[in-house]
């Protein structure tokens, strides 16, 4: 029978009752703010015995209640928004992806990379552009899905494995990535801000994980070539068959490039290739505005060119998304530019509503102490369990994944996770960097959970085959997939740190606790 699932169904159900019962993530934020305030106020009583490596000073809490941090936090309200980190970088990445979006660049590369395909190697090209498209954000879901279903069902194999395969290529695309994306800015404000807790003079770049996300890529679209092939392929086939009363057009105009639009991609990858050659002449010369002063450094944190990534990838979405969009006609004037960039906003309402709240709590938990001295805490229960750095690593990986089950957003996840885990590591030896790398793993979970905000939408393309396909079915035949990246990711950052191979720019595995005291 269509859509028939396997003995997890009770597992599966019961995530998706607890992840429906629980409140927002803004909501979440807000209690937590509260929850923290009034540990301020309760804490600010005891006299802990834990020094502030920082300041070689005793941990006091601030009680937040008093009547002087009243009024200063009413004076900076405005401020812990605007300086929340991911606001301002997500919004300029997302205007310019609007841009691109807009103009339909996005849609018309996507097709084009699926469409150069040997039939043999299908699903490892599926997998790669998975794995490539996770740069544009949500625009990956609404093409990339049809497309790859079509092209497996024209191909006489399953549609729901071309599902499969490139979502689970733009999950582990999170980890495992070719080029930066505007993940890596937020998540290094983070994991930086964090740092400084324990360490007011730290510096995190910005691709403080890009050699471990591109090696990772060769080890996840191999293992999402293997799960296709040998576990879910044939589990659809067995379990969830093709519907035979519906009329599915294999010539659907799904995968169609008008004329136009090969006029426009045309004239928009030149001018990538000219905006390449442009950077890299920017950059060559050893007095360079873009290296760092001193040094002549590219890829230190203190370079202006990893100061520029955020601005760099608006440059590079922008203008090809304009060329396209004038070239091809789908732009006829200056509004539908700004049209374009105000639509892809209205996404980020709820994000911006978070992100007030969560600046609020962010501000309060470093502020008032109760976040160094949670982290000065685990890291003494650490020590005391005398747990190699290895294992720690292992138990870092293993709580993301599991809050991953119920929290899928990697925003809201690390600005919870990062204040805490970051210091309480460092204060045991293990460097910022490989915590946030180990962070990013728990990603591969996101496909497997019902809580993940684009499993509607995916069910209703899985619909368009088979009509009984339920949210059991998805996460059945996606669950293999999440294992699969899971044990690759946390392999190849072993192999990583086994070899001492860096896992990105100025990142190492250790952290010299003695330097801040």
């Amino acid at each position: 029978m269509a859509g028939s699932l396997p003995s997890n169904k009770g597992f599966l159900n019961r995530i998706e009752r607890v992840g429906n019962a629980m409140p927002s993530i803004t909501m979440l934020f807000l209690y937590a703010l509260i929850i923290c305030w009034v540990l301020s106020f309760l804490l600010s009583f005891v006299d802990f015995n834990y020094v502030n490596p920082s300041t070689n000073n005793k941990i006091e809490v601030i009680n937040l209640f008093s009547y002087q941090e009243i009024v200063t936090f009413l004076t900076t309200i405005v401020n812990n928004f605007i300086s929340f980190p991911p606001l301002s970088i997500t919004i300029v990445a997302t205007l310019a992806i609007g841009i691109a979006e807009g103009s339909g660049f996005v849609n018309t590369a996507l097709k084009k990379m699926l469409g150069i395909i040997s039939p043999k190697m299908l699903t490892p090209t599926v997998a790669f552009v998975g794995v490539v498209a996770h740069i544009v954000s949500d625009s990956a879901y609404v093409i990339l899905m049809p497309v790859s279903a079509l092209m497996f069902y024209a191909s006489g194999r399953h549609p729901l494995a071309g599902i499969a395969t490139a979502f689970a290529g733009l999950a582990g695309g999170f980890t495992a990535s070719y080029m930066p994306s505007q993940i890596d800015p937020i998540l290094q404000k983070f994991t930086e801000h964090g740092a400084r807790l324990l360490d007011p003079t730290y510096n995190v770049n910005v691709l403080c994980n890009y050699f471990f996300s591109f090696g990772a890529t060769f080890g996840v679209i191999l293992v999402c070539w293997f799960v296709t092939a040998k576990i879910v392929e044939p589990w659809l086939n067995k379990n969830c068959p093709v519907d035979t009363d519906r009329e599915i057009e294999q010539n659907s105009d799904v995968s169609y490039i008008a004329p136009n639009e090969n006029r426009g991609f045309r004239y928009a990858g030149l001018s990538i290739i000219a905006l390449v050659v442009l950077l890299a002449a920017l950059l060559y010369p050893d007095n360079s505005p873009f290296r760092a002063t001193g040094s002549g450094s590219l890829t230190s944190a203190d370079a202006p060119v990893m100061q520029a990534i955020v601005p760099l990838l608006f440059i590079f979405f922008a203008v090809p998304g304009l060329i396209y969009g004038f070239v091809a006609g789908t732009f006829k004037s200056s509004k539908d530019v700004t049209n374009s960039m105000e639509n892809i906003l209205k996404s980020l309402i709820s994000f911006i509503v978070f992100c007030f709240i969560a600046g609020q709590f962010l501000y309060s938990f470093n502020h008032s102490n109760v976040g160094v001295l949670i982290s000065m805490a685990g890291a003494d229960f650490l020590r005391s369990l005398s747990m190699p750095a290895w294992l720690t690593i292992i138990g870092m990986i293993l709580l993301s994944s599991c809050i991953n089950l119920v929290i899928t957003s990697a925003t809201s996840k690390w600005a919870i996770m990062a204040p805490v885990m970051v210091p309480m590591l460092m204060a045991v030896g293990i460097s910022p960097e490989l915590t946030q790398a180990s962070f990013r793993i728990s990603a591969a979970v996101n496909v497997s959970t019902p809580m993940f905000p684009f499993y509607p939408l995916i069910l209703m393309y899985c619909h368009k085959y088979c009509k009984n396909a339920g949210v059991g079915t998805l996460c059945s035949m996606m669950i293999p997939f999440s294992i699969g990246i899971w044990l690759v990711l946390i392999v190849t950052l072993f192999v990583f740190w086994g070899f001492e191979i860096p896992i990105g720019f100025d990142s190492g595995y250790t952290y010299n606790v003695v330097q801040t005291q």
